[in-house]
């Protein structure tokens, strides 16, 4: 997987608290970053999976789903 370099403004203030974030992590700014951006993923991920989840739940009105899938799994035997 490659990488690129891309230009984002950001507020002073924010810079000034990423750098002293950086330099008491002992990483670069850009590593910060991408950290960031990794937790975020990662929370958007959980975030959809959630959602997914809370929809779906109760969508199976056909009685017992586990009797259902052990019965569909005996006929592959």
């Amino acid at each position: 997987m490659g990488t690129r370099r891309i230009i984002i403004s950001i507020p002073d203030e924010d810079k000034l608290w990423l750098e002293g974030y950086s330099k008491t992590q002992k990483i670069s700014v850009a590593e910060a970053i991408r950290q960031g951006i990794d937790q975020l993923k990662k929370s958007k991920r959980q975030q959809t999976y959630q959602k997914l989840v809370e929809n779906t739940r109760g969508i199976w009105k056909k009685g017992d789903g586990l009797a259902y899938q052990e019965k569909l799994r005996a006929e592959w035997e």
